[in-house]
C-alpha cells in the first residue's frame, strides 16, 4: 500500500441494526478495488471482515475489525461493526477512531432500533453519517417507505441523493439528483439512460428540499437561493459537504451490497463528501498529570499521539494493539511512551490490519489506523505518544456491565486455565469484567447481555481450550437477630492429666453496627481478664456462619456477662469453645431472621413503556421510588429491588423495550427477607449441607 498524505485518508465506520448488510457492504468495497480477486459470503463464513471461529459459526459479527483500501488515489479504512446490541462495545470502539459514519438500513426491515442507536451513537461522537438503503435486490424492500421512516424519526434534513429505478419490481438502476442523470447496472458496468418520467415530480421536490439545506449553509448562498439564481456545480459541491460535515444534511443512497449494485457511487461519495482527518486540523488532548488541555496539530511532523482502540488476545501472536494515530507519525522499531503507565513501549513492526491478515509497512501517519504486536503493558484506551510531551487523549466510554453468571468447570483441576483465558479475554474486551466472590467462592463473569456471555464462554473453549457451565450467581443473604437473649455456653472435658474447662453467660441483643459489636462487664473476676479476647475470638469465628442457613450474622451485639473458671484447666481454647456453644443456643433463640440484599435500580426507558416497566419492576417485589424526565422522551424509573430478582433483568428489560431500555444497578443495603423467599432459601441451604455431609 502507498503512503496517503492526511488529506488523502478516509475513516468511515459501518454501524445498524443487526443484519442489514454492513460485513457484505465492506466486502463489496475491498473487492471493487482490486484487494479480493473473489467476493466472500457471510453466509459461506468467507468475508474478510467476519474471521472469528464464532462470527463465522454464528454468521454475525461478534466484534470491529478493519477493511482498508484503496480508492481513486485515496485511502479508505473502512470499519465493519458489530449490530446486535450486546456488543456495543466494539460499536464504540470503531466510531471513536472514525471521520464518519455509514448507517446501514434494510430496504426491507426499514428504520429499527438499532438504526436509533447507531444515530445516536454518531450523534454523540459528533461525526457526520449518510445512509445506505440496502438489500434493495430483496422481494419487498420498498425505498421510498424508508426514506420516509428516516425523514420521520431523524428530521427533514434527510435528503435522498439517489432514487432506485425498478423494472417489474427489480432494482435496475438509479438516479443520480446531484447530476441529474440516470444510470443503468450492466454486469460490471454502469450505462446511461434516461430518467424515467415517473420519477420527474419526485426529483424536482428533492431538488428543492437540497438547495434549501445548501442555501442554510452560508449566507452569500442563501441571498442567490432567495434571488431565484441557480448554485453553480462548485457551490453545490461546497454546500454539500458543509452541510454533511455540520450534521444538518444527511444524504441516503440506495443499493445492494450483496449483488455489489450501487456500491461504487457510495465509495465516490465518501471521498467526495465526507471529511478527512486533516478537517479536523488540531486534536484536543489533557496534559499529563494535568487538568490542562493541548492541542494536537493533525499533521504528519506533528508530536505524536496515538489511541489503542481495541485489543485482541491471539493465542499464538500474543496481544494485537490496534491504534489510530491521531497526530505526528508512528514508525517500526521505534520506542513511544504510553501516558498511562508512564513508561516506554517498544514497537516493533508496525502493520495494517485487513480482517485477521497483517500488512506491514514502516510508519503510520496522522489520520491513519494501524496494529502492533507484544506491547507489554499497554490495554485498550491508552495513549502512545512522545516521552518529551506526553499527553492523553479522550477514552473511550465503554457500558458498564449489566449481566453476571457464575462459571463452573466442566472437568476439576481446569480452575486455572480458566482464570487465566478469561482474564486474557477480560484484556481484549472492556465490556467484560471477572471477579471471584470471596464470599460465595464463585468466579462470576459480567457483560452487556446473555449472547455477550454466550460467546465469552464460546471463545474459552476455542482460545483456551477449557470448557465451562454458566449458573446463576449466588445471593449473599445475611442472617440477624430481633431479640435479647442471656445464654449460657460452658465446655467442659475432665478425662486424666489436664482437662478443659470454660463458663460463660452471654447476652446477644441487636447491635447497630455491621460487625460484631462485643462487651463485658463481668464483676469480681468471675471470667479472667486474660480470657476476654478468647471469647471475642470464637463470637468472631462464630458469626461467619448463621443457624438459619449458614450465611454471615449481621448487627450483633454480645456482651460478656457472667461466667467461672478453673484454675488449672481454664485455657484460652476452651473459653473460645464455650462462646461458640453459647452462639448456637443463643441466635436459635433470639428470634433469628434472614435478611437479603437490596438494589437500587435505575432504569431509562422511552416513556411509551413506562407502565410496563413499573408492572414489571412491581412483580419483581420492588418499590418505586420516583420517575424523573430526561432528555428526548426518556423517563428515569428509580427502584429498590431485592438483587434475588434481577440476574436476568438485562435480558427481559431488552425484549420489554425492543432493546431501547437499559439500567444502572448497585447494591444498597440488607432488608427482611419475606417468610416465603426466607423459608425456600433456608430449605435450599439445608440441603445443600445434607448433600456436602453425604458427600
Amino acid at each position: 500500500m502507498k503512503d496517503y498524505l492526511v488529506e488523502k485518508i478516509r475513516n468511515i465506520c459501518l454501524i445498524s441494526h443487526g443484519g442489514a448488510g454492513k460485513t457484505t457492504l465492506a466486502e463489496a468495497m475491498l473487492y471493487n478495488t482490486g484487494v479480493l480477486d473473489r467476493f466472500g459470503k457471510v453466509a459461506d463464513g468467507t468475508t474478510t471482515t467476519d474471521y472469528d471461529p464464532e462470527e463465522i459459526k454464528r454468521k454475525t459479527s461478534i466484534s470491529t475489525a478493519l477493511a482498508p483500501c484503496e480508492w481513486k488515489d485515496y485511502k479508505i479504512n473502512v470499519i465493519d461493526t458489530p449490530g446486535y446490541f450486546d456488543f456495543v462495545g466494539e460499536v464504540k470502539q470503531g466510531i471513536r477512531v472514525a471521520d464518519s459514519a455509514v448507517i446501514l438500513v434494510s430496504g426491507k426491515s426499514g428504520v429499527a432500533v438499532g438504526t436509533e442507536k447507531s444515530w445516536a451513537y454518531a450523534k454523540d461522537q459528533g461525526i457526520p453519517k449518510m445512509f445506505f438503503v440496502s438489500k434493495m435486490e430483496e422481494e419487498n424492500a420498498n425505498f421510498f417507505t424508508v426514506l420516509d421512516q428516516l425523514i420521520n424519526t431523524f428530521g427533514k434534513g434527510i435528503i435522498a441523493f439517489q432514487l432506485p429505478i425498478l423494472e417489474g419490481e427489480k432494482f435496475v438502476g438509479y438516479v443520480d439528483i446531484i447530476n441529474v442523470t440516470a444510470k443503468k447496472f450492466d454486469k460490471d458496468k454502469l450505462i446511461d439512460i434516461a430518467i424515467p418520467s415517473s420519477l420527474k415530480s419526485k426529483i424536482e421536490e428533492i431538488k428543492d428540499a437540497l438547495n434549501e439545506a445548501i442555501a442554510e449553509t452560508d449566507e452569500a448562498l442563501m441571498e442567490k437561493f432567495f434571488g431565484g439564481e441557480a448554485f453553480t456545480p462548485e457551490e453545490i459541491r461546497r454546500g454539500i459537504r458543509m452541510g454533511i460535515g455540520s450534521g444538518s444534511l444527511v444524504p441516503v443512497f440506495c443499493g445492494s451490497a450483496l449483488n455489489n449494485l450501487g456500491v461504487t457511487p457510495i465509495m465516490d461519495a465518501v471521498i467526495e463528501y465526507m471529511p478527512s482527518p486533516a478537517d479536523n486540523p488540531v486534536i484536543k488532548a489533557k496534559k499529563l498529570n494535568s487538568d490542562e488541555t493541548v492541542e494536537l496539530k493533525t499533521a504528519a511532523d506533528a508530536p505524536l499521539s496515538a489511541l489503542v482502540f481495541k485489543t485482541i488476545a491471539d493465542p499464538f501472536v500474543g496481544k494485537i494493539s490496534m491504534f489510530r494515530v491521531y497526530s505526528g507519525t508512528l514508525k517500526s522499531d521505534s520506542t513511544v511512551f504510553n501516558s498511562r503507565t508512564e513508561k516506554p513501549e517498544k514497537i516493533a513492526q508496525v502493520f495494517i490490519m485487513r480482517g485477521k491478515k497483517q500488512v506491514p509497512t514502516d510508519k503510520l501517519i496522522a489520520g491513519d489506523i494501524g496494529a502492533v504486536a507484544k506491547l507489554q503493558n499497554t490495554n485498550t484506551n491508552d495513549t502512545l505518544c512522545e516521552q518529551a510531551k506526553p499527553v492523553i487523549l479522550d477514552k473511550i466510554c465503554f457500558p458498564e456491565p449489566s449481566i453476571s453468571l457464575a462459571v463452573e468447570p466442566k472437568s476439576k483441576g481446569d480452575e486455572e486455565k480458566i482464570g487465566s483465558g478469561l482474564h486474557k479475554l477480560q484484556d481484549e474486551d472492556p465490556t467484560f469484567k471477572v471477579e471471584l466472590n470471596s464470599e460465595t467462592h464463585q468466579t462470576l463473569i459480567s457483560g452487556v447481555g446473555e449472547q455477550h456471555l454466550d460467546v465469552i464462554v464460546s471463545k474459552l473453549k476455542a482460545k483456551f481450550g477449557v470448557s465451562v457451565n454458566l449458573a446463576d450467581p449466588k445471593v449473599p443473604y445475611r442472617e440477624t437477630i430481633k431479640k435479647k437473649v442471656k445464654i449460657e455456653g460452658k465446655h467442659k472435658k475432665q478425662s486424666g492429666g489436664h482437662g478443659q474447662y470454660g463458663h460463660v453467660w452471654i447476652e446477644f441483643e441487636p447491635g447497630d453496627k455491621e460487625e460484631l459489636n462485643f462487651e463485658e462487664k463481668i464483676f469480681g473476676g468471675a471470667v479472667p481478664r486474660q480470657y476476654f479476647p478468647a471469647v471475642e475470638k470464637g463470637l468472631q469465628e462464630s458469626i461467619h456462619k448463621g443457624v438459619l442457613a449458614g450465611y454471615p450474622v449481621v448487627n450483633l451485639k454480645a456482651t460478656l456477662v457472667d461466667g467461672s473458671f478453673h484454675p488449672v484447666d481454664s485455657s484460652e481454647m476452651a473459653f473460645k469453645m464455650a462462646a461458640y456453644q453459647a452462639y448456637k443456643k443463643g441466635l436459635a433463640q433470639a428470634s433469628p431472621v434472614l435478611l437479603e440484599p437490596i438494589a437500587r435500580v435505575e432504569v431509562y426507558i422511552p416513556e411509551s413503556y413506562m407502565g410496563d416497566i413499573i408492572g414489571d419492576l412491581n412483580k419483581r417485589r420492588g418499590r418505586i421510588l420516583g420517575m424523573n424526565p430526561q432528555e428526548d422522551g426518556i423517563q428515569q424509573v428509580v427502584a429498590e429491588v431485592p438483587q434475588a430478582e434481577m440476574f436476568k433483568y438485562a435480558t427481559d428489560l431488552r425484549s420489554m423495550t425492543q432493546g431501547r431500555g437499559y439500567f444502572k444497578l448497585w447494591f444498597e443495603r440488607y432488608e427482611e427477607a419475606p417468610p416465603m423467599i426466607s423459608q425456600k432459601v433456608i430449605e435450599e441451604a439445608k440441603k445443600h449441607m445434607t448433600e456436602d455431609d453425604d458427600e
